[in-house]
């Protein structure tokens, strides 16, 4: 478990004041680490001016996702197939705010992703077929309709954001991510695994990139979704994620299935 105290000593930033960065059209980079290592990236990362998002709950916010699929689990099979334009739906709680939304995220043949979110009831974090607003959004957004897609897995995690000093970059560092598969009843975590994502636009230089090489943190393509599916749905087509579920292993020297 990392110590608290090593994220508490950054600046803060408010969300108010982070809004020139929140890069919803953007190129995102991810890492994969451990807790261990993560100690010390952070170090280098308040030595070299980072703030750390700070909100209601505290530097360090946690998250409840639930993703959404068709009942072949289309999107799901789109990322394992490599298709170059694909989407995810889900829903998301923030867990300090409150705020819950239905997010919409696509990413082009260009390897861009954009993201599109509207705020919903928390009552309909679980499904908004009787939303008719959402489902209006789902359909202009999305090549989906809320009545052909029902949930699929739910993911928990605790997250780190950080912003540099030219408020150019921000990087969140996800831990403790954990999956329920609303279908199977399976559950499953990526233990002490670290989930590091950079997301900037790609005009500017990542200080964190130079962080992360100095601590021997190679990039990693993974997508969450992907890997919690990979973990509870042992009859999927999954090839492709379990050679990246081996990967994490290797890394964080633990067996996840």
């Amino acid at each position: 478990m990392l110590d608290p105290g090593i994220i508490e000593g950054f600046p803060a930033i408010s969300l108010q004041e982070m809004d020139s960065v929140r890069l919803m059209n953007r190129i995102d980079s991810k890492y994969l680490t451990d807790e261990d290592t993560l100690a010390g990236i952070l170090l280098d990362a308040k030595a070299l001016g980072y703030k750390a998002l700070q909100t209601e709950g505290g530097k360090t916010a946690s998250y409840d996702t639930l993703y959404f699929d068709t009942p072949e689990l289309r999107m799901f099979l789109d990322h394992h197939n490599r298709r170059l334009v694909r989407q995810k739906v889900r829903t998301r709680v923030y867990v300090s705010s409150g705020l819950t939304f239905l997010e919409i995220k696509r990413k082009n043949n260009h390897g861009r992703t954009k993201k599109k979110r509207m705020e919903i009831p928390a009552s309909e974090f679980k499904g908004f077929n009787s939303d008719a607003g959402a489902c209006a959004f789902l359909a202009a957004k999305s090549k989906y309709t809320a009545e052909g897609i029902s949930p699929c897995l739910e993911t928990i995690f605790r997250r780190i954001t950080l912003v540099n000093p030219a408020m150019t970059e921000r990087v969140t560092i996800d831990s403790g991510v954990a999956f329920r598969n609303v279908r199977t009843g399976r559950e499953a975590s990526l233990k002490n695994s670290v989930i590091i994502e950079i997301k900037q636009d790609g005009r500017t230089q990542s200080t964190m990139r130079g962080i992360l090489l100095d601590h021997r943190v190679k990039p990693i393509r993974v997508s969450k979704y992907c890997l919690g599916v990979t973990l509870t749905c042992p009859d999927i087509k999954s090839n492709r994620f379990k050679l990246k579920v081996r990967k994490i292993e290797k890394q964080i020297k633990q067996k996840l299935i």
